[in-house]
């Protein structure tokens, strides 16, 4: 393999990071906003109420996002290892 294909593979494998994690990284974002809002208004200052909202917030999209989740990272997978057998 040469440098230029190292760095476009290393560069899609980063890619293949943020759309696989951006989902769950967002709505963990957007909820802790919202709890946070909902604390500032209502002046609760509890710590763990938003662990429980959150958590549940990022199990319900990894649920709705699985599949396609498993679907990136299997093409990238696929390219990876045909890479392997060509030899680079």
């Amino acid at each position: 393999m040469s440098g230029a294909q190292v760095l476009d593979f290393a560069r899609d494998g980063l890619w293949v990071l943020i759309f696989v994690a951006s989902p769950i990284m967002i709505v963990g974002l957007l909820v802790g906003v919202v709890i946070a809002l909902f604390q500032a208004l209502t002046q609760i200052q509890e710590m763990t109420l938003v662990f429980v909202p959150k958590i549940l917030a990022i199990f319900f999209t990894m649920m709705l996002t699985l599949p396609f989740m498993g679907a990136t990272l299997s093409t990238y997978m696929k390219k990876a290892m045909e890479l392997i057998v060509s030899g680079g």
